[in-house]
């Protein structure tokens, strides 16, 4: 018999740099210019943030969002999956839930909602609890879609650079 070599499994912990380094360099040398990969990836990253919220329903709009703002495609998936692997959209739910409280202040703002209380009530016919769920679902997409634009804005100017210095340094070699 033969001696197989076994293969280290790593875990899914250690891969998530490797992916990113991955898409990163797929972005990189995508061959549309520059200014549409920045917005491309700008547009995905952006749209990652508001995914939680609208319960994956964004991604029904994604591609002509990208397509009307004329950024590209592929590098909006690529945005759009490393926006995912950084795990922000979760890491700034709670802040987003405060800072849409902040803009979009409601009289029930401490008003903790709980399973059984909504059974209950239901049973009771008192469908005002969905009022309650609707707006704090409502001040987490505000907060969430003011941090999909912020963070969009930053990451273009980044990979406008990174692409830049990439496209340099490519030329100069």
């Amino acid at each position: 018999m033969r001696d197989k070599k076994k293969k280290k499994k790593t875990n899914w912990f250690q891969q998530i740099p490797r992916a990113i380094r991955y898409h990163y360099l797929r972005l990189l040398r995508s061959p549309e210019g520059v200014k549409k990969v920045s917005l491309g990836f700008a547009l995905g990253f952006g749209l990652e943030m508001i995914v939680l919220p609208t319960a994956s329903l964004i991604y029904i709009l994604f591609y002509p969002i990208v397509r009307l703002c004329g950024g590209s495609f592929p590098a909006s998936v690529i945005g759009n999956i490393i926006g995912k692997l950084t795990f922000l959209p979760v890491l700034l739910l709670p802040f987003s839930k405060k800072m849409g409280e902040l803009l979009y202040p409601t009289p029930y703002q401490d008003h903790v909602v709980h399973f059984r209380d909504i059974y209950h009530q239901l049973v009771n016919g008192n469908f005002s609890v969905f009022g309650d769920i609707f707006r704090g679902g409502l001040h987490i997409l505000i907060g969430q879609s003011i941090f999909g634009l912020v963070l969009g804005f930053i990451s273009y100017f980044v990979i406008y650079y990174l692409y830049e210095k990439s496209r340099n340094k490519r030329l100069s070699v």
